[in-house]
């Protein structure tokens, strides 16, 4: 009797495992795949193979999910973009339209400016990096390996910007400012928005209490 009965579990056990592996291989023939994370490096670094197929997962996936990029493809100038972008804000579509606005200033030399390290460190420009900021040390000495939450996705999203192509722009080149009403202490807006519309960025719909985007400000 008890032969039967674990001859019986066995052959469940054996059917169970063939299900699973046919609807495996009826997922990869069907084209279904598991979502992204950051826990799958084969994924990440077969993904990350062209910047043809990194802009694609970000106009198809948005920017939350974004596949990570290794450290090694990280250089100086995409880790200042992602440290000023992150300094901004942590949410993913707020990143990529931030990025745009710091690359529009180094593509136009904006106030003389023309690597992505001068833009960010340029003085009085973004909040976190003016002199004496208590938190200026700490979004400087982010690196590519550091695990801070939502870091990692930040290098993604600097990295994507930097290197896309101009098609993908959310708004004109000549947008290079923004402001977030609630960061603002004293007054609603800075002098040089007052009388100005703000942009409306392609893509996302931007909640205009946390940022406005302007074109055309000197």
């Amino acid at each position: 009797m008890r032969s039967r009965r674990t001859a019986g579990i066995l052959l469940l056990a054996l059917l169970l495992l063939m299900t699973g592996v046919l609807a495996f291989h009826t997922n990869l023939l069907m084209g279904d795949t598991a979502p992204l994370t950051d826990e799958d490096p084969s994924f990440v670094y077969s993904e990350l193979d062209s910047l043809q197929t990194v802009r694609a997962q970000l106009v198809q996936l948005g920017a939350r999910r974004l596949p990570p990029v290794p450290p090694e493809a990280i250089d100086s100038e995409t880790l200042w973009l992602a440290r000023v972008i992150y300094s901004e804000t942590k949410r993913p579509e707020e990143m990529e339209l931030v990025a745009w606005v710091v690359r529009n200033r180094v593509e136009t030399r904006f106030r003389g400016k023309a690597t992505y390290r001068d833009v960010v460190l340029d003085p009085f420009q973004f909040s976190a990096f003016i002199p004496y900021n208590p938190r200026r040390q700490y979004y400087m000495r982010l690196t590519p390996h550091s695990r801070a939450p939502g870091w990692q996705q930040a290098l993604s999203i600097a990295y994507y910007v930097r290197f896309a192509d101009t098609t993908h722009r959310p708004f004109s080149i000549r947008t290079r400012h923004f402001y977030s009403e609630q960061s603002m202490t004293g007054r609603l807006l800075p002098v040089w928005a007052e009388g100005v519309h703000p942009v409306q960025p392609m893509r996302y719909r931007v909640d205009a209490q946390r940022f406005r985007f302007y074109e055309d400000i000197s």
